[in-house]
């Protein structure tokens, strides 16, 4: 079982993750900007994404779009883990330690900046090929952990903690190295090109509603009517999620940052609440 102790040294090692990618942005910023319209041109594909879907025919990409989402995702990350840490260092819930993770997830997005990187310098295609992976791998666990929260929420043992993400880190591990990439092709958000996208799709989407099915009967069995705005803050961190991750235009990353702190407010203050006085 994951104590107090060993969940807030969790939070601290999350935070120092998260604020070493806002530092990594940070450092190639400068050198980055001037070559994303170079980067935009080589695109092969528009990103897919349930807005990108609607406003394709209508909007062309924007280069900067995507600097803005992967600059927002990792200052989400940081942030939120702060606030994360602070409010939850005394309060014992088992739930907020995989929402931490899920979280923490949003760093890898600093990964897509070796694309306009890779313009400027002489990156090996293993290099790229090691960013992809680790860009997929914080995708894939970051959804599989906030499906792990809600499971908990539903009543999986508490004992169990470690071993989940254990088993979590080691699933996420095995999907990643099996897919394939194409390291010389990318799209408009500056992901490179990996098969299996269409599955991987259809899986986050059952894992949204399984995510939502388990938090509204937490607050069933639970008698707790925060878990149904918990399951509404899932839904809205899914959404805010999808938007910002494969935002190419302006329309979105702002109402996917939007609707992923909202999310996030629903889910922690709820947590927070239910857990308060235990």
């Amino acid at each position: 079982m994951v104590t107090l102790s060993d969940r807030n040294t969790f939070f601290k090692a999350e935070i120092l993750i998260a604020a070493l990618f806002l530092i990594f942005l940070a450092i190639i910023f400068g050198a980055i900007i001037p070559v994303y319209p170079t980067a935009a041109e080589d695109t092969a594909r528009r990103a897919p994404g349930i807005i990108q879907n609607l406003v394709s025919r209508f909007l062309e990409p924007n280069p900067y779009a995507p600097f803005a989402s992967v600059a927002g995702a990792v200052i989400y990350a940081l942030v939120t883990l702060i606030l994360i840490y602070y409010f939850f260092e005394k309060t014992p819930s088992p739930e907020i330690l995989f929402f931490a993770l899920f979280v923490l997830s949003f760093s890898f997005e600093g990964m897509r900046l070796v694309v306009p990187l890779q313009k400027i310098r002489q990156i090996p295609a293993l290099y790229l090929l090691m960013a992809s992976r680790a860009l997929l791998f914080g995708r894939f666990f970051g959804i599989f952990f906030l499906f792990a929260a809600s499971v908990y929420a539903a009543g999986l043992e508490m004992q169990k903690q470690q071993n989940i993400i254990m088993i979590i880190a080691l699933i996420t591990l095995v999907i990643t190295l099996g897919v394939p990439i194409d390291v010389l092709t990318w799209d408009t958000s500056y992901c490179m090109i990996n098969g299996y996208t269409s599955m991987f799709r259809m899986v986050e989407a059952g894992v949204l509603l399984i995510t939502m099915l388990s938090f509204f009967i937490s607050a069933y069995t639970r008698g707790s009517n925060e878990y149904i705005l918990i399951g509404v803050g899932s839904f809205l961190v899914f959404l805010g999620r999808n938007l910002l991750l494969s935002a190419d235009t302006w329309v979105t990353p702002l109402p996917g940052l939007l609707s992923l702190i909202a999310g996030t407010w629903f889910i922690c203050t709820r947590l927070h609440k239910v857990y308060l006085w235990l």
